[in-house]
């Protein structure tokens, strides 16, 4: 298994050194503050939700087949939501320490994809711009759906996504230690008529100290997504329990279980405090891959 190469002490001076980043960032650690001693075994007590997985599965392609994996999405709306126009607004998230937007620095210097060519894209499991190198994982489609709050929730038609997340052994292409040369799974997309993104992508890992998650940036339009100063919203969305279960039984997750095993929602220091805007609902197997879809509600 490859040294995952940032510790959460590293994460959270990564964090603190990040102008952009820095005031999420003291979210973090105050939010973290209570929960990080006591990491432990479980399910999350702030979710209702709940999944079936029959094992036909839905391809990541997204070919829907008869099996199904549903979750109902309980617990709190987290202290950063707001509601506009009848549809609750995604909270704000620290975008993290490894953006790669332009806002902070990896060991080489400033790092920004948002900048090159090629980072415009669907799938997102193979390095681009001169890297080469594919994430290895179970399937996933990401499918996001953009709302504007300030439209009356109608589709946010032409907005744009800046998504990235770590591979299955838990490591951030451009900063981890033996992926520096990487940089895959960043991408960006822009919404079509209907408001919906498409990514095409692996399963995440699990890291110590944070449950599963998925990393993004909301611009008002595919221009403006080439400069992290034009982001109107940052933010992160999580996987039900048991999905990721599945997912760490198959070839190359081992150290998920073990990590995964240490932490639940309610210690987890970015949703601890209400996560149910940021549960996507999953379909699909661990055979076959997964389909996971959100609706992301931004004000514009």
């Amino acid at each position: 298994m490859a040294y995952h190469g940032h510790s959460l002490e590293e994460d959270l001076q990564t964090m603190l050194n990040t102008t952009a980043g820095r005031r999420q960032s003291l979210r973090w650690l105050l939010a973290g503050a209570a929960s990080l001693p006591i990491l432990g075994c479980g399910g999350s007590s702030d979710t209702a939700a709940s999944t079936t997985d029959t094992g036909t599965g839905t391809s990541a392609t997204g070919t829907t087949s008869t099996g199904t994996t549903t979750n109902t999405g309980g617990g709190s709306t987290g202290t950063a939501t707001t509601t506009s126009s009848s549809c609750s607004v995604i909270p704000e998230e620290t975008g993290g320490p490894y953006p790669a937007d332009g806002t902070n620095s990896n060991s080489g210097g400033v790092v920004n994809v948002l900048a090159q060519s090629g980072v415009v894209r669907s799938d997102i499991r193979s390095s681009f711009g001169g890297m080469s190198g594919t994430a290895a994982g179970v399937p996933l489609t990401i499918r996001l759906h953009i709302v504007n709050a300030n439209n009356s929730c109608a589709a946010a038609s032409g907005f744009a996504v800046y998504l990235w997340h770590c591979d299955r052994d838990g490591n951030y292409s451009l900063y981890s230690s033996g992926v520096t040369n990487q940089n895959y799974l960043r991408g960006v997309q822009e919404a079509d008529a209907n408001g919906d993104i498409t990514f095409a992508t692996i399963f995440p890992g699990c890291y110590a100290g944070r449950m599963p998650h998925v990393h993004f940036e909301v611009y008002a339009t595919l221009a403006k997504a080439s400069s992290a100063s034009n982001r109107i919203k940052t933010s992160q969305f999580a996987f039900p329990t048991d999905i990721c279960n599945h997912v760490y039984a198959t070839t190359g997750y081992s150290a998920s279980v073990r990590n995964l095993a240490q932490i639940s929602f309610a210690t987890d220091n970015i949703f601890s405090d209400g996560y149910s805007l940021q549960l996507a609902t999953l379909t699909g197997n661990a055979t076959d891959g997964y389909v996971a879809t959100l609706t992301v509600a931004v004000v514009a």
